[in-house]
């Protein structure tokens, strides 16, 4: 119990949870080779900065910030199904509830540093963002001889154990509703946009089925099992097992013997209630996977995967695990085919190599009505997907976690940690210099109004993205009162950096965003980065959504496409957080763009650099606030130089160093 009210103590999203079972995989049950946080956790940028600012920014915000903290307890009754908490807190208390979402990523932070051992854990922690956890499970033991007959009895009793665990999830549907689930999966990864605003009889009767498949997610599926067959699956990813595993089987089998759709030596197979068991060689293997595999291990090579990877091919197969120890692997999914949870758990582990993940919509750690998980432990890996890739979850639980590596992630969009209705998305890099990309391929409609003429590739031409920490739900807009009830609140998408001298490039709505309920946080915590962004980027959020953005260290140049609205800016009843901790010498080249410290139509939005001699351009904005907002700007330290554009800016609200001045409408600005 000590150890319990321990972590308790350190994670405050989770108090609400009853007892101890939703923090049961952090401690005892791993086994004794399970690494634990360490002692002291990483420095919280908001634990140091919020004596320093918090009072100031209320005093000097006043009524305006008083009336707007009254007008946002209301929220709840907003019409939107599922609202998590993560969201209410931040949206009613902005400070505790921003404080909470980054102790939650700095916790990932020291678990994700653990490995694979670790993986359990995260995933604890991922759910309880979104008001989840896991029922009690025994975890299978570890072999304690190197044995083939016991590692076979680990292998076969983890994959019973999991299948068990997941039945007890689907057991109050029917046979039509499991089919339904699974079907409908598709089509929310296939059609899926945050705001409906053409209700035609197509759109009218998805709808429908979007709020029929959340219903059956959140009332009839014990979810709890479903994260506990999860854990018992992420137990095979013990590297210390699979070396074991490697050295028991070393010679291959007669070609004969290989199944279907594999080629190259094949070391081991046996058929199973919960499916094939394959172990193939150290030399290049090529596995065209659909029906019926369990469980691959792949000792070695450089071995090419096509199909449905890691991933389920219909309701009666809940379950599927890739393993690869080492090789240059390229990865070829099919939609919804690659470490994609859909009715249970898909789970892809690469312990070594530089590997190609090819990711057509719906996978990469995806989850939709399930948790889908891909871990890679080392190489420069390359991440290539569509829409709703690479960490992205709606109605599930969908994480890509990578340790080490110098690592390149490109997307179209609702991707790169992305929280749908329901869902909690994330990826988490722990260590090398890593290139994020989302957008370019979405046309946005801001485009009817900024740029009625223009086309792709015409400087002013808008994409939307959705990503890299982004949280969203599903908004109908109409006046129709009868459609209210068929509003999806959002979910938590994150995208967590640890080490690495990082390039962030995305467009619209994105790098910590929230919508419509649902949050977005993008956290890195060293390194000399680049964070280019367009509208909505760098903590913004809007209608009902939480955005948190935080650089922890590092000389830092942020950037915008513009043409509005970056760096801690929240629009129609939102919160958001922008942060450049340390002491780094900045620059924020928004000069075609505005914000930091930005908010408008009853919303909470705040920047704050903590030093360092920085450098501002922007047109406009520095701590502005409308219509009953509360905004602020805070430079804490060094001389900063600020460039704006904006030619109405009168001298006596221009920033400059050493300034401080209120904006009549509820806005602070304040260079120390």
């Amino acid at each position: 119990m000590t150890r319990c009210l321990r972590l308790l103590i350190s994670l405050p999203l989770l108090l609400w949870l009853p007892g101890c079972s939703a923090v049961q995989g952090f401690f005892g049950l791993l086994g004794p080779s399970a690494a634990t946080p360490t002692s002291h956790m990483r420095d919280s940028a908001l634990d140091r900065l919020a004596p320093t600012v918090r009072k100031d920014f209320e005093q000097l915000t006043g009524s305006h910030h008083r009336d707007l903290i009254a007008a946002h307890e209301t929220v709840e009754k907003i019409p939107a199904q599922f609202k998590r908490r993560l969201a209410l807190k931040a949206l009613q208390q902005p400070w505790d509830g921003l404080t909470d979402l980054e102790h939650q990523g700095l916790l990932l932070a020291e678990m994700a540093e653990g490995g694979s051992v670790n993986l359990p854990a995260l995933l604890d922690l991922l759910e309880a963002g979104m008001d989840r956890t896991s029922t009690f499970y025994k975890p299978v033991p570890l072999p304690t001889s190197s044995a083939r007959r016991d590692l076979l009895a680990f292998m076969a009793e983890s994959l019973e154990q999991a299948s068990l665990h997941r039945d007890k999830a689907l057991t109050n549907l029917t046979e039509a509703e499991r089919h339904f689930l699974f079907l409908h999966a598709a089509s929310m990864a296939k059609h899926y946009i945050p705001q409906i605003s053409s209700l035609s009889e197509q759109t009218s009767a998805r709808i429908k089925a979007d709020l029929r498949f959340t219903e059956l997610l959140e009332e009839q599926v014990d979810y709890a099992s479903l994260i506990a067959a999860a854990q018992v699956l992420a137990r095979l990813a013990n590297e210390r097992w699979l070396h074991q595993v490697a050295a028991a089987w070393t010679t291959p089998l007669p070609a004969s013997s290989a199944p279907h759709g594999v080629t190259g030596d094949v070391l081991f197979v046996q058929e199973t209630s919960y499916g094939l068991i394959v172990i193939g060689g150290p030399g290049p293997n090529t596995y065209e996977l659909g029906k019926g595999i369990g469980l691959i291990i792949d000792v070695g090579g450089n071995d090419l995967y096509r199909g449905m990877i890691a991933s389920s091919t219909d309701e009666d197969q809940g379950n599927a695990v890739v393993i690869d120890l080492n090789g240059d692997d390229t990865y070829d999914g099919a939609p919804l085919g690659l470490a994609t949870g859909r009715l249970g758990v898909g789970l892809l582990i690469d312990h070594a190599g530089d590997d190609v993940y090819q990711l057509d919509m719906g996978s990469g750690g995806a989850g939709f009505g399930g948790l889908g998980i891909l871990f890679d432990a080392k190489g420069n890996d390359v991440y290539m997907g569509n829409r709703l890739t690479q960490g992205a979850a709606i109605g599930g639980l969908g994480l890509l976690l990578d340790a080490a590596g110098n690592d390149r992630y490109t997307s179209h969009g609702f991707a790169i940690g992305f929280g749908g209705p329901l869902g909690v998305g994330a990826v988490i890099d722990v260590t090398g210099d890593d290139h994020y990309q989302c957008g370019g391929t979405y046309p946005s409609a801001y485009n009817a109004q900024d740029a009625p003429t223009g086309k792709p590739g015409d400087p002013l031409y808008q994409y939307d993205c959705f990503g890299l920490g982004a949280g969203a739900g599903q908004r109908i807009l109409t006046k129709k009162v009868e459609w209210q009830p068929y509003n999806l609140a959002g979910g938590w998408g994150l995208l967590l950096d640890i080490q690495g001298q990082d390039h962030y490039e995305s467009a619209n709505f994105s790098q910590g965003h929230g919508y419509f309920f649902g949050t977005g946080m993008k956290l890195d915590l060293a390194g000399h980065d680049e964070h280019q962004a367009a509208r909505y980027g760098h903590g913004a959020s809007a209608h009902f959504g939480v955005g948190l953005f935080i650089d922890h260290h590092g000389d830092d140049r942020y950037g915008s496409s513009g043409p509005f609205y970056n760096g801690g800016v929240a629009w129609d009843s939102s919160v958001s957080l922008m942060i450049d901790a340390g002491t780094g010498h900045d620059t924020y080249a928004f000069d075609r763009s505005t914000g930091l410290g930005r908010a408008d139509y009853t919303s909470w939005g705040l920047f704050i650099d903590e030093g360092g001699a920085d450098q501002y351009q922007a047109k406009s904005g520095l701590g502005d606030s409308s219509e009953k907002s509360a905004a602020g700007f805070f430079d804490l330290e060094g001389n900063d130089s600020y460039t704006l554009s904006d030619p109405s800016i009168s001298a006596e609200t221009r920033p400059g160093d050493g300034k401080l001045f209120f904006y009549p409408q509820g806005g602070v600005f304040v260079d120390r």
